[in-house]
């Protein structure tokens, strides 16, 4: 087969990018950062040039992020990572409200229209294709819908298959790299999050579905399911966690109907061992996160358990986990489109977790949510919330009932502020349940 890729240097490519142009970045730990690195040395010839970012782990801020760029660069975010944040925050960029896996549909209707799209790629296999290997998530979409795409050829980025693979022809430039990963280290439960992982664990039945947040306290569920059968893997981030239950069979993926016997995933975040043991891995499919993500893909797997982390919540169960008051600190992801494909799923279950407070001793279950906070996930969609005191299920649950489950997951030396400001709000109806 005939191999002709456009191979440049980077700031010979990043010069097929022009004023006005709307520019995808891909993200997870696959940052282009090379490509980006020249783009921002551009910063002075430049103007009006968008670029969207999403779900990333970057190295550090993005080099675009800078005073003296404004003119040249728009900086806007689905998703607000490490890279973006500080910017976003003092107000020199934006983020856009939207459930991750919608987003590609307003790249694909020209909502967000994207030029070019900047890639991190594997070598080409023998038939000259390449994949962009741990993300698939955006950039699928974006990668259809540019006209000019710009890659690294990466040897450090996995071979996944699936969506994320395009062949090297099709590439408008390719720049060889050999630029790391980012790697993200496995969290180490605590003692609390252990406790909040046995007590998800014990709920989840053999031969779910699981879908699995990152951080201490998914960590402590996987941790917690070693004597489980059968569990099927249909999740939006792919972690160093699931990799025991993967090597032990635990995760065998024989009870899904949705792509039985294959591992699924949008995105993948761990270290060295992960990327490697996806490369190569055909029993590992990444998929374009509208597919992921679409909550009547994710119902048709029996028994989805969706499992996600949160900032705090009210006592009638509205969930806060993308914002701190009035400051974005993360984005939505696919936490709603879990939850809810969870519940839609036949014998399916959600778990939203997090510890009762704050690393400064605040409470984290509160009366009514932090002024500016947004819901994330709507108190008609709240099933089982989980502290290190305990889970409780509102489910089918009133008000006045609600808010007794939740106090009593809450730490201790708040309840009894929180029974008073329950008995104001919902009266009667709670008062009857002492």
């Amino acid at each position: 087969m005939n191999i002709n890729p456009r191979y440049m240097t980077a700031e010979e490519a990043v010069r097929l990018i022009e004023n006005d142009d709307h520019v995808f970045i891909q993200g997870s730990t696959s940052t282009p950062e090379v490509l980006c690195h020249a783009l921002a040395e551009r910063g002075k010839e430049l103007r009006n040039v968008t670029l969207y970012s999403a779900f990333a782990v970057c190295k550090g801020e993005a080099p675009y992020c800078k005073k003296e760029y404004l003119e040249a660069f728009n900086v806007e975010s689905f998703f607000v990572s490490n890279g973006v944040r500080r910017w976003i925050q003092e107000g020199y960029g934006s983020t856009i409200p939207r459930f991750l896996g919608e987003v590609p549909a307003l790249m694909r209707d020209g909502t967000c229209r994207i030029d070019v799209a900047l890639l991190n790629c594997s070598l080409p296999n023998e038939e000259g294709m390449v994949s962009f290997g741990v993300s698939a998530d955006l950039a699928t979409a974006a990668v259809e819908c540019a006209d000019r795409v710009i890659a690294q050829i990466n040897p450090r980025m996995p071979f996944s298959y699936g969506d994320p693979v395009i062949h090297i022809n099709k590439l408008t430039a390719a720049v060889m790299v050999d630029d790391p990963l980012v790697e993200v280290p496995t969290a180490i439960p605590t003692e609390d999050e252990i406790k909040i992982g046995n007590y998800i664990a014990a709920l989840i039945p053999d031969g779910a579905t699981l879908q699995i947040g990152v951080g201490g306290i998914p960590n402590a569920v996987i941790r917690a399911l070693h004597n489980h059968q059968h569990l099927g893997l249909h999740t939006e981030a792919m972690t160093d966690g699931v990799l025991p239950l993967l090597e032990r069979g635990i995760i065998d993926n024989s009870q899904k109907k949705v792509m039985p016997g294959k591992s699924v995933a949008s995105l993948a975040l761990g270290s060295r061992k992960l990327y490697d043991y996806m490369d190569g891995n055909k029993d590992i499919i990444f998929k374009d996160v509208a597919w992921t993500n679409n909550p009547f893909v994710i119902a048709q797997n029996p028994r989805v358990v969706s499992i996600n982390s949160c900032l705090e919540i009210d006592l009638t169960g509205q969930i806060c986990a993308d914002s701190i008051g009035t400051k974005i600190f993360s984005g939505i992801g696919g936490q709603h489109d879990f939850v809810y494909g969870s519940q839609l799923s036949d014998g399916g279950m959600s778990f939203l977790a997090m510890l009762s407070k704050t690393n400064k001793g605040m409470n984290k279950i509160k009366p009514v949510l932090t002024e500016g906070a947004g819901v994330v996930t709507t108190r008609f969609q709240t099933n089982y919330v989980v502290t290190e005191n305990g889970a409780v299920d509102l489910r089918g649950k009133d008000l006045g009932q609600r808010a007794k489950l939740l106090i009593s997951i809450a730490a201790p030396e708040f309840r009894e502020e929180l029974e008073r400001e329950a008995s104001r709000r919902f009266g009667h109806s709670f008062l009857r349940l002492k």
